[in-house]
């Protein structure tokens, strides 16, 4: 049998991480989460994407309020990369966010960090004010750019298994055709 690729052991092993160590993300380790992201797939090399790597206190409690469910945990992250987009820059920039979104998770498990998305495109903060309004405010983002996504990174405080081989979904996978079953 030939050599199982290091991404897929990661994604045997990854999951989403909501609980972090009270220490923080080390410089070095931060440069190459930055380094990651900025080698993502992107369609046509036009590289929509933006980030803001924020790791102040209080700035991570304002992330952990951009929405009502779902994003609370930021503020006990001591790292969120915050994955923007010009979408001037190209027509596909949700799609190159969203791979450089899990090409940082995938970097951060193999960092020894824990690691979990925060959709922020397209869902409310309140009834008055949506999560991308909120953050664009509190980090004080142009309003051309869009918000796609937060990234919670840290040092887990708590254990989780991953998924186990019977759980995965291979009824969900054809081969030449789509085939209904």
């Amino acid at each position: 049998m030939s050599k199982r690729p290091v991404v897929l052991e990661t994604l045997r092993k990854r999951r989403s991480i909501r609980q972090f160590e009270a220490r923080p993300v080390e410089a070095e380790k931060v440069d190459l989460l930055i380094e990651a992201a900025l080698r993502s797939p992107t369609s046509r090399g036009r590289s929509p994407w933006e980030f803001i790597v924020v790791t102040e206190p209080e700035l991570l409690g304002k992330l952990g309020q951009s929405k009502q469910h779902g994003s609370a945990f930021l503020a006990g992250a001591p790292l969120a990369i915050v994955v923007l987009a010009d979408p001037e820059t190209s027509d596909v920039w949700t799609e190159d966010c969203s791979i450089a979104a899990i090409v940082l998770q995938l970097a951060a498990e193999e960092l020894g960090l824990g690691s979990c998305w925060v959709q922020i495109r397209q869902r409310p903060h309140n009834a008055e004010q949506s999560a991308e309004a909120f953050i664009r405010d509190a980090l004080q983002i142009p309003a051309s750019i869009k918000v796609e996504c937060v990234i919670g990174i840290g040092y887990p405080n708590e254990e989780k298994a991953g998924h186990a081989d019977e759980t995965l979904l291979y009824d969900k996978i054809h081969r030449e055709r789509y085939r209904a079953e």
